[in-house]
């Protein structure tokens, strides 16, 4: 058996928890990058939806009666 079996293994240990530490704080970084262009896809449909709100109504063009078509 070898006599630094158990550091060998728990410098790999070491290895993974950093590597898993490293991997939570990327992962933690990407949700905060997504809540922030949700919040600014989010704060650009407000102020397009305001605007539209704003605008004036439009006319509906008005259907002439079915008779006077007819007639001409």
């Amino acid at each position: 058996m070898h006599p630094y079996m158990n550091e060998d293994v728990a410098f790999e240990r070491l290895k993974d928890m950093q590597r898993e530490m490293e991997n939570s704080r990327l992962w933690a970084d990407g949700a905060s990058r997504a809540f922030v262009l949700a919040g600014m896809l989010a704060r650009r449909a407000w102020i397009l939806g305001g605007l539209a709100m704003r605008r004036a109504p439009r006319r509906r063009p008005q259907a002439e009666p079915a008779a006077e078509c007819e007639a001409a």
